[in-house]
């Protein structure tokens, strides 16, 4: 299994500091010196006042946060979960993941969905209720563009009119296109697009918040990915070669049955067909989020059962 660090900026209780360059810096190098395998940041270009009071956070764009990343790092990779495609025209989207992939030397692995808060999109002057059919056509566009840029991609309220010249991104044919969400239609976009899936495993009343189909525990999302590898060995793709990403709970690390516990769940959900996990680290300060990833790296990423060779 591979781990993810969520930037600690994305916790709602995030100690002031973390937007900081220096800050940035020192996480991100000691994620990377920590055997985590990627860094990541969600998108929320204009979230509200009531949504940041009920447990939302600060934010950063992804794109412009990831390129900083990058340029302090050398190998780790740096994930977009989630990069939110209604939001935008699909070539200002596949040229900024393009971009990304390019500055960083191949190293974007593009999370991309739907969005699910309303007050967003009407700030953004984007149809809510659209989000889907948007999801879908800008998945397809993006898709065509980085598999044959020099083709002229249109939609319902956009279109090229003649041969472009974009430039590829390093990866080919394309980066990895991780597609979040956990009812039939995104299981539908990954087999028909994606290299990943990043469902969410949580209680019902969470889910719901997410404006997704819930899945509540490793048994359901193990019958999730049952399905998921049967839709995909029908259209002629090779189940095991498919990403799969879940959340990683919080642990206290100096509590050894909760560290215990918690290799077992990973281990529970790696043999439900999870690749992937994505990590929160303490952010009650920059020597706090410093701390706790050089200790999850050394008490967890570590461990034999997670290595096919120990670092």
């Amino acid at each position: 299994m591979k781990f993810t660090l969520e930037y600690p900026v994305e916790s709602p209780t995030a100690a002031d500091g973390f937007l900081h360059p220096e800050a940035i810096r020192q996480v991100c190098q000691q994620a990377e010196a920590s055997w985590f395998s990627a860094l990541a940041l969600s998108e929320h270009p204009a979230p509200s006042a009531k949504w940041r009071r009920r447990g939302g956070h600060d934010t950063l764009d992804p794109i412009a946060a990831l390129g900083f990343m990058a340029g302090v790092t050398s190998t780790i990779r740096l994930l977009t979960n989630l990069y939110v495609l209604p939001f935008r025209n699909p070539y200002l989207s596949a040229k900024a993941l393009s971009s990304l992939d390019l500055v960083s030397g191949g190293r974007l692995i593009a999370g991309v969905g739907a969005g699910y808060l309303r007050s967003e999109f009407a700030a953004l002057g984007v149809d809510f209720d659209r989000r889907a059919e948007l999801l879908d056509e800008a998945l397809a566009a993006l898709w065509s563009i980085w598999m044959d840029p020099e083709i002229p991609v249109s939609g319902r309220a956009f279109g090229a009119v003649d041969e472009l010249w974009l430039q590829r991104p390093v990866q080919r044919p394309h980066p990895p296109l991780w597609i979040g969400g956990n009812g039939r239609a995104a299981i539908r976009r990954v087999v028909e697009y994606g290299t990943g899936w990043m469902p969410v495993i949580s209680p019902p009343e969470y889910a719901a918040s997410m404006r997704t189909v819930a899945i509540s525990d490793a048994r359901q999302f193990g019958s999730a990915v049952d399905t998921l590898r049967g839709r995909l060995d029908a259209a002629g793709r090779d189940p095991n070669k498919l990403d799969i990403q879940i959340l990683c709970p919080e642990v206290d690390l100096d509590d050894e049955p909760a560290v215990r516990r918690t290799r077992d769940m990973l281990d529970e959900l790696a043999g439900y067909g999870a690749t992937w996990a994505v990590v929160h680290a303490d952010g009650s300060s920059l020597d706090a989020a410093v701390d706790y990833i050089k200790a999850f790296g050394e008490t967890i990423i570590a461990q034999p059962r997670f290595q096919t060779e120990a670092p």
